[in-house]
């Protein structure tokens, strides 16, 4: 055999000073900072071991890979005419939704005796690092379980299935299967955010319903059931549509998928209720206090994918700048990135543990600790949100041309980034809900004033900045700064969570550089102590 070069001797120049892909071995032990924060919330080791190391197993990888590629496709009729109405995925995607349910993403929340929302949290943040497509229909499989226990009977024949570990992706009525998911399809074009809107109609079929109308935006429309919103004689009210009937497809027409930023290897369809068999779920006219419980949920998610966006970027941006040289030094060791990657990951793991702080109330059962949920998964939601794109950018930046192509993940990162700030109620409708929250609700205000003031003492610079919000607000604020206020309650709600639960140097530099007063606007414009043990838990 004749000698051959190596592989990083090429003709023209060889291969060097460029850090080979990022190894990811476990999404748990690798990760400090999440094992400090579950575990402090009563999180089951072995259990998020498990799933830490299944979520990166070489073939999952490839096969979240594969659903991203090749993206599902229409399948609206078959050769003989007859409509079909289905979204043909690759392999892939089945095989990532199958594995994450076998996991307990969607079940754990309600089939673990202790810090199951805690648990099934963490399981958003590990698999948003992943493949955050699938992300959507196990979310809205473990966010609608409250909801249907406004219909014992329905609940009774599709919980069972719901909170099953086996995906069962065959096409026939759910009492027949093994396994299910539920989507939603609430979102009508002339009405958006405004459900009041909504156009279907409701009509009573004896002790059923048949709907007619259209939906903007149904997500996951290959799931086995959809819970919408009607109008029926009595007002808006909440239904489950299921897919598939006896011996026939129930009259679902899907009329196109959406061309989405990202989620590619996700379908959302544009759909059409014709005559389509629905099942009530609750009372007539009392359809947003129905689905709210389901909306409420999905939020959690909201609040927790961002951190697990933000958490992948800066893994990615971190491996870089520990391989990468450049003007005689590791960028590593150069203390402008250094303080700039520093600044990014304490947006990182203040995000997590703000999600994981609200997944810990949606665990207690007392009144309390639900008025403190209602309000602080919105405030986590919107935070978080806000900061993710700007995190996920400044790390592609970091990386600089190599972040910019799609097989470093970091693009892909980046247009999951606004989804959740959409998704569940956009910026503005957020605040208005903090706003109305602590308008109908003084127990809501009550538990975020215990929450701050039952920390004080602990850092000089958390007191002032809570003195300085109730100088600044000794009421509620008018709706035009709404903004501002749900920032500042948003960013000492993460102030305090990370007191808790994260080590002195982290909640320290967070609260410094957060809620005092000299810093400036970009990524890396102030000065932070504590940089090698921030950086650290990125490891």
């Amino acid at each position: 055999m004749p000698h051959l070069p190596p592989h990083h001797v090429l003709g023209t120049h060889r291969v060097s000073n460029q850090p080979g892909p990022l190894v990811l071995r476990d999404l748990w032990e690798q990760d400090t900072a999440l094992r400090d924060h579950a575990l402090y919330y009563g999180a089951d080791k072995m259990h998020m071991a498990t799933a830490g190391t299944s979520y990166v197993h070489p073939a999952f990888l490839n096969a979240a890979f594969e659903a991203r590629r090749d993206p599902p496709r229409l399948h609206l009729f078959e050769p003989d005419g007859r409509r079909a109405d289905e979204v043909r995925f690759n392999l892939g995607y089945h095989q990532v939704l199958g594995q994450a349910k076998a996991q307990g993403y969607a079940s754990i929340a309600w089939t673990s005796p202790k810090a199951g929302h805690v648990m099934h949290a963490a399981h958003v943040y590990m698999l948003s690092q992943i493949e955050p497509g699938v992300c959507c229909p196990l979310t809205m499989t473990y966010a609608v379980i409250p909801a249907l226990q406004a219909a014992p009977d329905i609940a009774a024949l599709w919980h069972p299935r719901l909170l099953s570990e086996i995906y069962d992706a065959s096409l026939r009525p759910v009492a027949q299967k093994r396994g299910a998911t539920l989507g939603m399809a609430m979102t009508e074009k002339q009405g958006g955010s405004d459900l009041r809107r909504t156009e279907t109609v409701a009509k009573k079929d004896g002790d059923l319903y048949r709907l007619t109308g259209h939906k903007w935006f149904c997500s996951a429309p290959m799931s086995d059931g959809f819970l919408t919103l009607a109008q029926a004689p009595l007002g808006l009210t909440c239904f489950l549509v299921p897919r598939w009937l006896d011996d026939h497809r129930n009259g679902i027409h899907l009329m196109r998928l959406k061309g989405k930023l990202g989620n590619h290897a996700n379908a959302s369809a544009e759909i059409e209720y014709h005559n389509a068999l629905a099942y009530r779920i609750g009372d007539e006219g009392a359809g947003v206090r129905t689905i709210i419980e389901m909306v409420h949920h999905t939020r959690l998610d909201t609040a927790m994918a961002p951190a697990g966006l933000m958490r992948m970027a800066l893994r990615h941006a971190l491996h870089w700048v520990q391989h990468r040289n450049a003007f005689d030094r590791k960028l590593i060791d150069q203390p402008l990135m250094k303080v700039v990657l520093a600044d990014l990951a304490l947006d990182a793991e203040g995000a997590l543990a703000l999600g994981l702080r609200v997944a810990h109330a949606f665990d207690q059962k007392d009144d309390t600790s639900r008025a403190f949920a209602r309000i602080a998964v919105a405030l986590a939601k919107y935070l978080n949100n806000k900061r993710a794109p700007h995190v996920i950018a400044e790390a592609m930046e970091v990386m600089g041309g190599k972040g910019y192509v799609e097989e470093s993940s970091l693009p892909m990162l980046y247009r999951e980034a606004p989804l959740n700030g959409i998704w569940e109620g956009s910026g503005n409708v957020i605040c208005l809900d903090v706003l109305r929250s602590l308008q109908k609700d003084p127990k809501t205000g009550q538990t975020l004033r215990h929450e701050f003031e039952s920390l004080k003492g602990q850092n000089l610079h958390f007191d002032a900045a809570y003195a300085i919000h109730n100088t600044r607000w000794p009421s509620l604020p008018d709706e035009a700064e709404v903004r501002w206020f749900a920032e500042s309650l948003a960013t000492l709600l993460t102030a305090a969570a990370l007191l808790k639960s994260a080590p002195g140097d982290v909640s320290e530099s967070y609260i410094a550089s957060r809620l005092g007063e000299h810093r400036g606007t970009i990524a890396g414009a102030l000065s932070i102590r504590h940089t090698n043990a921030i950086l650290k838990r990125l490891h």
